[in-house]
C-alpha cells in the first residue's frame, strides 16, 4: 500500500506543477500590451544581428531562443555575458539589438553588456519580473513577467519563470515571424537536414541532389525495347516521347505486366506491339516548384511508386519510392 501512496503522492505534485504554470502563463498572457509591439518592432527592423545574454537557467532559455530565431528568418546568437566581460563586447555592433534575460533583473553579470550597449547607442530589450531592476532601467522596451512564485517545492528553483521567459520568447519569434511573413518555403531554406528539412525541399532541390538520365522511348519503340529500357532505369518506368522530347505517355512495370496477360500473350502478338500501344496517356507527374511534402502525400494517398519531373512538357527527372525510403522521406 505504501507504493501505492508514494505514486499517488507524485502524481499529484506533477498535476500541481503543469496547473501551476499553466496559472503562470495565463497571468503572462495579460501581460502582453503596447511593450511587445515595440519590440516585435525592434527586432524585425535590426540590421545585424539579434545577440541574446543571459545567465544560469535563463542563459539556456536564450540559447533556445537564440536558435529558434536563427531558424526562422532572424539573424541571432547567443553571447554569455562572462565571455561578454573578457572580450566578446566585439561582436556587439552597430545594427545589433540586446535580448536580455533576468528574471530578477539583478543579474550583476549582465551589468558590462548593458553599459557597452547603452554607451554604443545598441537598442536593449529586456525580459524581466521587475520593471524597476538594474535590467530594467538600460532597456528601451522591457517585457515583464508576472511575479508569480516558482513551483518549486522550496520556492527557489527556477520553474514557472522560465516556463514564462521561454513563452515569452516563442511568441516574439512567432510574431516577428508573422511581421516578416516568414513562409513554410522560407523555413524550409532554413531546415535543409533531417527528415523534416527533407519534406520542405522542392522537386528542384531534391532532384539537384539526385542527377539522373531519364529513360525514355519513342511512341513507335517495340515492346522488347521497352522492357530493356525500363530494365537499365532501375525505376520500373520509362517516359514515352514524341519527336520533339515532349513526353505523351508513361509505361510501368505493371503495366507490362498488364499487357503480357490473356489472349495477346499468348498469340505471340505482344512483341510486336507499340510504346504508344500500352503506355498511360497523360500520367500524373511533378514540377519542379512543388514540396517534397507534397510528392510524399500523393505517393501515399493513390498508392504509386514512380512519377516523372516534367519541364516544358520534357520529362527531366524520375521519383521512385525506393529512393525516398532509401533517404529517409518517409
Amino acid at each position: 500500500m505504501s507504493n501505492f501512496s508514494a505514486q499517488d503522492e507524485s502524481i499529484e505534485v506533477g498535476r500541481n506543477v503543469i496547473a501551476a504554470e499553466s496559472d503562470g502563463l495565463k497571468q503572462l498572457e495579460k501581460l502582453i500590451d503596447h511593450r511587445f509591439t515595440k519590440a516585435v518592432d525592434l527586432v524585425v527592423a535590426l540590421k545585424s544581428f539579434l545577440i541574446i545574454v543571459g545567465v544560469g537557467k535563463s542563459g539556456h532559455i536564450g540559447n533556445k531562443l537564440a536558435a529558434s530565431f536563427a531558424s526562422t528568418g532572424t539573424p541571432a546568437f547567443f553571447m554569455h555575458p562572462t565571455e561578454a566581460s573578457h572580450g566578446d563586447l566585439g561582436m556587439v555592433a552597430p545594427g545589433c539589438v540586446i535580448l536580455a534575460i533576468s528574471n530578477s533583473g539583478e543579474s550583476r553579470e549582465l551589468r558590462d553588456v548593458l553599459a557597452f550597449s547603452k554607451s554604443s547607442h545598441i537598442p536593449i530589450i529586456g525580459i524581466t519580473r521587475d520593471e524597476k531592476s538594474t535590467l530594467a532601467q538600460f532597456c528601451e522596451v522591457v517585457l515583464q513577467l508576472p511575479d508569480t512564485p516558482e513551483v518549486c517545492i522550496n520556492n527557489l528553483a527556477p520553474t514557472t519563470s522560465t516556463t514564462n521567459t521561454l513563452a515569452l520568447g516563442d511568441a516574439l519569434i512567432v510574431a516577428v515571424m508573422a511581421k516578416k511573413g516568414f513562409t513554410r518555403d522560407d523555413f524550409g531554406r532554413h531546415h535543409p537536414g533531417g527528415k523534416l528539412g527533407m519534406q520542405l525541399q522542392t522537386v528542384r532541390e531534391w532532384l539537384d541532389l539526385h542527377p539522373q538520365d531519364v529513360p525514355t522511348v519513342s511512341l513507335t519503340t517495340k515492346m522488347q525495347e521497352v522492357i530493356s529500357t525500363i530494365s537499365r532505369g532501375l525505376n520500373g518506368c520509362v517516359a514515352v516521347i514524341d519527336k520533339s522530347g515532349n513526353m505523351q505517355g508513361m509505361i510501368t512495370d505493371g503495366d507490362l505486366r498488364r499487357a503480357m496477360d490473356g489472349k495477346r500473350a499468348m498469340d505471340g502478338k505482344f512483341l510486336l506491339e507499340t510504346a504508344g500501344d500500352i503506355m498511360t496517356k497523360s500520367p500524373g507527374t511533378f514540377g519542379l516548384d512543388i514540396m517534397m511534402s507534397e510528392v510524399i502525400k500523393l505517393f501515399t494517398d493513390n498508392r504509386i511508386s514512380n512519377a516523372f519531373i516534367v519541364e516544358n512538357q520534357k520529362p527531366i527527372g524520375v521519383i521512385h519510392v525506393k529512393t525516398l525510403l532509401q533517404d529517409g522521406y518517409f
